[in-house]
């Protein structure tokens, strides 16, 4: 058992407070009692002193206490639920060419309209993330069913130097093996969809990436943005934005998966209608607060009701 909010758990310094101020009491009542009392006369008019039961309602009282203030800290049990484990990784090419404005408004803010397109429309069980790439490729989001985090971190890729489509794939599938812990032994069923203008400038070749895709059994499917009739300027200087379709295409062809040169949602169904479902299990942690609080109810009744029947009051 764990508590999800433990830093609740300093109320019971208070609570040992009023237990240390409850023994004071009574031991002040006690010496007050002999100081002053005939205990011989005492004994004769009340022979039936109280005895330990006094501090049954006392005691069950703070008990009481005790597991509110825990049900205050809501406690959790860990406990095992399913977790569906089919994953897509969409991996957006972020390099200087897709500056070039031959699709409007330019390359890149088509990408990321196809590929925010696209998470959009993917059933709310696949898990997806996010890798962009320029000279390297970075996981900017691992595998979640939070869909729209991934949406709003994909309008917020930037330009930069270089391409490298291999690394974007590489990063894509080390991101799928590292799903969960059973990742490496029993993969989740995945694919990749990969937006670029397809000239690998950088990294590992793409002829390396797709082979590996290919041993894992992860489907690269691409999308190719640009007709290559355009420039851009680095360093104020105008070069071509040159585009490689053949690549893209050679890519989605030996990994098995599409090809596709212009954003099409229809078509782009294909990507995750192949790919099924796998459950697998996760530790998360539920609430018990409510038995807490079915506990600490027990007791006050108790308290209550030990006072009534043994000296006819409430507490």
């Amino acid at each position: 058992m764990t508590f999800l909010e433990p830093q609740r758990l300093w109320w019971l310094l208070a609570l040992l407070l009023l237990v240390g101020a409850y023994v004071y009491v009574q031991r002040q009542r006690r010496e007050y009692t002999v100081r002053f009392t005939n205990l011989e006369l005492l004994n004769q008019v009340v022979p039936h002193r109280p005895d330990v039961r006094r501090h049954v309602p006392a005691t069950l009282f703070t008990l009481a206490l005790g597991v509110l203030i825990a049900a205050m800290a809501v406690p959790a049990m860990p406990v095992e639920a399913p977790r569906e484990r089919a994953t897509i990784m969409v991996a957006v090419d972020v390099s200087l060419s897709m500056a070039a404005n031959d699709i409007e408004p330019d390359r890149l803010h088509a990408a990321k309209e196809s590929a925010q397109g696209f998470v959009g429309t993917l059933p709310d069980r696949f898990n997806v993330g996010l890798v962009s790439f320029s000279s390297t490729a970075t996981v900017v989001a691992p595998p979640t069913q939070d869909h729209a985090s991934v949406i709003g971190l994909i309008e917020n890729l930037r330009l930069g130097p270089g391409t490298a489509i291999g690394e974007g794939v590489f990063a894509s599938l080390e991101a799928i093996r590292g799903f969960d812990e059973d990742a490496e032994e029993d993969p989740p069923p995945s694919a990749i969809v990969l937006l670029s203008d397809g000239e690998n400038t950088s990294g590992r070749d793409i002829a390396q990436a797709s082979a590996a895709a290919a041993e894992e059994e992860v489907p690269v499917s691409t999308i190719a943005f640009g007709s290559g009739a355009a420039m851009i300027e680095i360093d104020g200087y105008q070069v071509p934005a040159d585009i490689d379709k053949e690549a893209l295409q050679g890519l989605a062809q030996d990994t098995g998966g599409h090809f596709y040169e212009a954003e099409s949602e229809t078509e782009l169904d294909e990507v995750y209608e192949d790919i099924g479902s796998s459950l697998g299990l996760e530790m998360v942690h539920e609430e018990i607060v409510t038995r807490f609080v079915m506990v600490a109810i027990v007791l006050a009744l108790a308290t209550a009701l030990t006072s009534l029947l043994w000296f006819q009051r409430l507490p």
